[in-house]
C-alpha cells in the first residue's frame, strides 16, 4: 500500500475526529513492517525460549544451580551486568539472564516502531500527504502505538508460550513474558514524547535510546549496591521493575502495575504535546547555525564528521564503560563457571583453550567486535538515510563527486570501528590489570586481542556497503546480517550449534585473543573480502540512480 492510496482510502474514513483514519494507518504500518516486526518478534522470543534448553543442559541438579545462583549474588560486579538470581530453577535462571537484557531489546524494538511511524514520516513529508485525506490529529501517533502493542503483546505470548511448552510453570513463564513486554511497551510511549519534543527521526531515536541507557545504568548500580535488589536506584528503573516481577520466584504481578502506570502517564503526556504542534514542527526545533560554515564543512568528509560525531561519541563512551565492567570481572571468573564443566566448555568454544582468564577476556573481546558491527551498519546506512532524505541531492549538485561524497561517511565508518575498538580493549585492559595488580603486562595483549575483531567487523561493513551499493531498498537486510552473526557467536556456543553454522559469521575464523596462537592468514583473507564487497557497492553506487 503506498502513501498515495492509502490518502485515497482514508477519504471515507468514519469514527471520532481525532481518530480518523486510524485503522487505515494502522494497516499500512503493519504492512511496512511485515518483515520488521515478525524478525524482532522471533528472534527475541525463540531466544528467551531456547535459553531455557541451555541452562537445563549446563545445570542439571539443583545443587548446580544453587551453587551458580550463590556465586552470582555474591559478586557485585556480576549483579551490575545480569542482576540478581531470585530463584534457582531452570525458570529462575532463565529470568536472571533474560530479565533485564529481554527487557532491553524489546525496549529497543518499541522505540524503533513508534519513531518510524511519527516522526520519520513528518520528517520525509509522508505524514503531510496522508494528513491530506480525513486523518485525525491523534490518528498517526495512535496507529504506531497499536503497532508496537501488537508487537510487544506478540513478544510476550511467545516468551510465555515457549517457555510453559518447554515444561516451565506456566505463571511464570507469562510474568516473565509481561515484563518484557510491558517495558517495551512503555519506551514505545516513552518514543512518543521525544517524537513530539524533537525535530527528526535520529534525534527522537537518540533521546529514547538516552533515556533506556540511563535506566539500565540506574539497575545496574542498585543491583551492585544490594544483593537484593532492594537498592531505591533499582525501583526506580523500568528495567528494575521488569526484575523484579521475580517471575518463577513468587511471581509479582502487582509490579507489572508500575509498567502499566509509567506507560499510562506516557501516553498521557505524549497526546498532550501531539495536540500543541503543527506537522513537521516540534517543542525542541533545532538551533540555526552560524552566518558562516566553519572551514571543516568545506567538505564531504568535514560534514560527514559533523553528521556522525556525536554517534561515534556515544559509542566510544559505551564501549569504555562496558570494558571498565568486563575488565573489574576478569579476575574472577572462575566464580562465574565455578565446577561446572558443561559451562566451562561454553567460555572455551566462545574464547579458546587457553587459561580461563584468558578464554573470558577472549570472549567479551568478541562480544565487543560483534556489537560494533551495530555502530559500522548504522555508519554505512546514514548515506540511506541521506539520500532518501533529499539532503544527498544538493550536495552532489555542487562539484562533489559521488564517490568523494559516499566515502566521507565511509571514512567515518571504518575508522570510527578502530576507535570504539580501541577504547573498549583499553578500558578492558586497564581493568583486569588494575583488579589483577599488572596494568603494563596485561594492558598490551588485551588491547591488541580487541584490535584483532577489526577485519571481521569491517567484512560487515563491507557487506552493508555492497547492499547499499547494488540494492539499495533491501538496506534492512544488513541488520538482519549482524543480528545472525550476533546471535551465532552469543548463543552458538552454549546451544552447540553445528560447525558449518558457526563458520557463517566472520568472527568465527579470527584466532582467540589474547592466549591463543595467532597467524596472518585470517586476517589477510578477511581485509580481502572487505575490500571486495566495499569495493562492488561503491561501484554499483556510482552507476545506479540516486534515491
Amino acid at each position: 500500500m503506498t502513501a498515495v492510496s492509502a490518502a485515497a482510502t482514508l477519504a471515507p474514513a468514519r469514527g471520532s475526529r481525532h481518530l480518523a483514519g486510524t485503522g487505515v494507518l494502522l494497516r499500512l504500518a503493519l504492512r511496512r513492517d511485515r518483515v520488521m516486526i515478525p524478525a524482532w518478534v522471533l528472534a527475541l522470543g525463540l531466544l528467551v525460549a531456547a535459553m531455557g534448553s541451555s541452562f537445563q543442559a549446563l545445570y542439571d541438579t539443583a545443587a548446580k544451580r544453587a551453587e551458580l545462583a550463590a556465586s552470582m549474588n555474591a559478586n557485585a560486579s556480576l549483579r551490575a551486568l545480569y542482576g540478581p538470581v531470585f530463584g534457582d530453577t531452570i525458570g529462575g535462571l532463565v529470568t536472571w539472564r533474560m530479565a533485564g537484557f529481554g527487557a532491553v531489546l524489546a525496549a529497543v524494538m518499541s522505540l524503533l516502531i513508534v519513531v518510524r511511524h511519527t516522526r520519520e514520516e513528518e520528517e520525509t513529508g509522508r505524514q503531510e500527504l496522508l494528513s491530506a485525506g480525513m486523518v485525525g490529529r491523534r490518528a498517526p501517533l495512535t496507529a504506531a502505538l497499536l503497532a508496537a502493542l501488537i508487537a510487544d503483546i506478540a513478544l510476550a505470548a511467545l516468551i510465555g508460550g515457549g517457555l510453559a511448552a518447554s515444561g516451565q510453570p506456566t505463571a511464570g513463564s507469562f510474568a516473565l513474558g509481561l515484563a518484557i513486554g510491558g517495558t517495551g511497551l512503555l519506551f514505545a510511549a516513552l518514543a512518543a514524547i521525544a517524537a513530539q519534543l524533537t525535530e527528526s527521526a535520529r534525534l527522537a531515536k537518540g533521546l529514547t535510546g538516552a533515556v533506556l541507557g540511563l535506566v539500565f545504568a540506574l539497575r545496574a548500580a542498585g543491583d551492585a549496591a544490594t544483593a537484593d535488589a532492594s537498592s531505591p536506584l533499582t525501583w526506580i528503573s523500568p528495567i528494575g521493575w521488569a526484575e523484579h516481577v521475580r517471575a518463577y520466584a513468587g511471581d509479582r504481578w502487582w509490579v507489572l502495575l508500575l509498567l502499566a502506570a509509567g506507560t499510562a502517564l506516557a501516553l498521557a503526556a505524549a497526546y498532550v504535546l501531539t495536540a500543541r504542534r503543527d506537522i513537521g514542527m516540534s517543542f525542541l526545533p533545532a538551533r540555526p547555525g552560524p552566518a558562516r560554515a566553519p572551514r571543516s564543512l568545506s567538505g564531504p568528509f568535514g560534514l560527514a564528521w559533523r553528521l556522525q560525531r556525536t554517534t561515534l561519541l556515544g559509542w566510544t563512551l559505551g564501549f569504555l564503560c562496558a570494558g571498565g565492567i568486563f575488565g573489574g570481572i576478569a579476575k574472577g571468573a572462575s566464580d562465574l563457571v565455578g565446577t561446572n564443566r558443561q559451562a566451562l566448555e561454553i567460555f572455551r568454544r566462545m574464547g579458546g583453550q587457553q587459561a580461563l582468564t584468558d578464554a573470558f577476556l577472549a570472549t567479551m573481546t568478541g562480544m565487543l567486535g560483534m556489537v560494533a558491527a551495530i555502530y559500522a551498519a548504522g555508519a554505512v546506512l546514514r548515506l540511506r538515510g541521506e539520500e532518501t532524505g533529499d539532503r544527498a541531492e544538493p550536495v552532489l549538485a555542487c562539484a562533489v563527486g559521488r564517490l568523494r561524497w559516499a566515502c566521507g561517511h565511509l571514512a567515518i565508518a571504518y575508522v570510527g570501528t578502530a576507535v570504539i575498538l580501541a577504547f573498549g580493549g583499553l578500558a578492558l585492559g586497564l581493568g583486569y590489570g588494575v583488579s589483577a595488580h599488572d596494568v603494563t603486562g596485561r594492558l598490551g595483549p588485551v588491547l591488541g586481542a580487541a584490535l584483532a575483531q577489526v577485519p571481521a567487523v569491517w567484512v560487515l561493513t563491507g557487506l552493508a556497503v555492497c547492499v547499499y551499493g547494488l540494492v539499495p531498498k533491501a538496506t534492512t537486510a544488513v541488520w538482519a546480517v549482524v543480528g545472525g552473526c550476533l546471535a551465532i557467536g552469543w548463543i552458538g556456543p552454549a546451544l552447540k550449534f553445528p560447525q558449518w553454522a558457526m563458520d557463517l559469521s566472520p568472527y568465527s575464523h579470527l584466532p582467540k585473543l589474547p592466549g591463543g596462537e595467532a597467524t596472518a592468514a585470517p586476517f589477510l583473507w578477511l581485509l580481502g573480502l572487505a575490500v571486495l564487497l566495499a569495493t562492488a557497492g561503491l561501484v554499483g553506487f556510482r552507476r545506479r540512480d540516486i534515491g
